[in-house]
């Protein structure tokens, strides 16, 4: 009797996990300085290395607008432009009016290797909400919508950098934009370093450039 050929039985199954996002991982925050042990000059140098990252095409192509319109940078490109295909993601942020994001960015955990692929994270994609644009923005005007907890999704300073550690554990959009794979443009410096960074501006005051 020719044996049964289980290949297609074994391989479907793993492309469904894939697919899946992994279990979190636990991330903890470095000791932060107490408020006020940092000076406000040390606080604008911090915050002046947050901005060059926020403002960096891999984080700000999708904190755009309320027209909606994810960006692209695209490897081998040197300019920034709308989303291909003319995707919309909507008001819902996430193409629910017309083609959901994860038709194309799945969540996932898997590497990020193929130059142009769809990039994929381990939550669900989607464009930030409309009040915490940066593309097009001045760094004084998102230093002011970080620090606005009307703007920020209601976070104090803390809240910024527990927001950084809780999206990490799920291996998402921010540790995706310092190793997007793929020969994609990383955003400057580290994930690590940027959240010292943010825990140096919250200590200063969250002081803001004039």
């Amino acid at each position: 009797m020719k044996p049964a050929n289980l290949a297609p039985f074994l391989v479907a199954p793993l492309l469904v996990l894939l697919a899946l996002p992994l279990a979190a991982a636990d991330i903890a925050a470095p000791p932060a300085p107490e408020p006020g042990s940092v000076s406000e000059a040390e606080g604008l140098d911090a915050w002046a290395r947050i901005e060059a990252v926020v403002s960096h095409p891999r984080c700000a192509n999708c904190h755009t607008g309320p027209d909606n319109l994810p960006m692209w940078s695209i490897v081998g490109e040197d300019k920034t432009r709308p989303h291909g295909m003319n995707i919309h993601a909507g008001e819902s942020r996430i193409g629910a009016e017309t083609l959901a994001c994860q038709t194309c960015h799945v969540t996932s955990t898997a590497p990020n290797d193929v130059a142009h692929a769809p990039p994929h994270a381990g939550i669900e994609w989607q464009l930030a909400p409309v009040e915490m644009q940066w593309f097009d923005k001045t760094g004084p005007e998102i230093c002011a919508q970080l620090k606005d907890p009307e703007r920020n999704g209601g976070r104090d300073g803390d809240g910024l950098v527990e927001h950084l550690i809780h999206d990490a554990e799920k291996d998402g959009f921010v540790p995706w934009g310092f190793a997007p794979g793929g020969g994609r443009e990383k955003a400057p410096g580290t994930f690590d370093e940027h959240v010292r960074d943010v825990q140096l501006w919250v200590a200063a005051g969250q002081p803001c450039p004039q």
